[in-house]
């Protein structure tokens, strides 16, 4: 779990309701919530197909709740594969492959298993690569969207409680509950737009690098285990790839 969107959605979330006071019920609005949420949902499903804005639930779950690999571990699972490959053959590997929780690197060493010429294996892995970031980044480009859609429709509603403002400007009981949807819409918008959608879009943006650089060094080690290089040679590759303060050392 990705402890800090859950701590931030939760400090966030939790002063501004703080800052509410005692006066909480006065910022529940049911019609600006509804321009403003249904408005947001219903411009993302204009803008995206309804395919990619379900898919976009799982993306979030990812960002939320899963935690990325560590590429130092990944550099000591790569560097472990390359010593059983050279020692006791690629076919080896056969035994791990089942062991292996990530699907892109046990695809990548299923194909070299296989024996799969070295650059068909580069080929379809950077393709598929390519084609997972395309799919991250769509999840990101409709939380973007929905950030800029949501204070939009808080000036849609804010429009709106001022027409019904001034039409009733006759009767004072009715200005009140007006210009709460007046402004309850803005504040709406700017909320669901600066503390949930525009950060979760970030956060997809960043987990895809992420995830972009585990496959980047699972391409690289896997070409390097089907060079035959010395598994110190394997790790200095794949340490290439990381800051030096997080660079693996198996070997004195």
């Amino acid at each position: 779990m990705d402890l800090a969107t859950i701590i931030g959605l939760l400090l966030g979330g939790g002063l501004v309701i703080m800052a509410m006071g005692s006066s909480i019920s006065c910022f529940i609005d049911i019609p600006s919530l509804m321009i403003v949420a249904g408005g947001t949902v219903g411009a993302a499903l204009i803008s995206f197909p309804l395919k990619d804005m379900i898919g976009v639930i799982k993306v979030i779950q990812k960002a939320v709740l899963v935690q990325i690999k560590s590429p130092g571990d990944l550099v000591k699972q790569l560097v472990g594969y390359s010593q059983k490959a050279r020692k006791d053959g690629m076919l080896s590997l056969e035994s791990v492959t089942k062991e292996i929780d990530d699907v892109f690197l046990q695809k990548g060493i299923g194909l070299a298993i296989d024996g799969t010429q070295a650059e068909l294996v580069k080929e379809i892995l950077e393709t598929e690569m390519d084609y997972i970031g395309e799919r991250h980044g769509g999840g990101a480009a409709i939380m973007d969207a929905m950030g800029s859609y949501a204070p939009a429709f808080g000036m849609v509603g804010t429009l709106i409680g001022l027409i019904l403002m001034l039409q009733s400007m006759d009767d004072p009981s009715s200005i009140g509950p007006a210009m709460a949807v007046a402004l309850i819409t803005t504040f709406y918008g700017a909320l669901f737009a600066n503390l949930i959608f525009i950060p979760i879009g970030a956060k997809l943006k960043k987990r895809s690098k992420e995830e972009r650089l585990l496959k980047e060094m699972i391409v690289a080690g896997i070409m390097s285990i089907l060079s035959g290089d010395n598994p110190r040679l394997v790790e200095q590759k794949l340490n290439t790839f990381l800051p030096p303060t997080d660079r693996v050392t198996s070997f004195d």
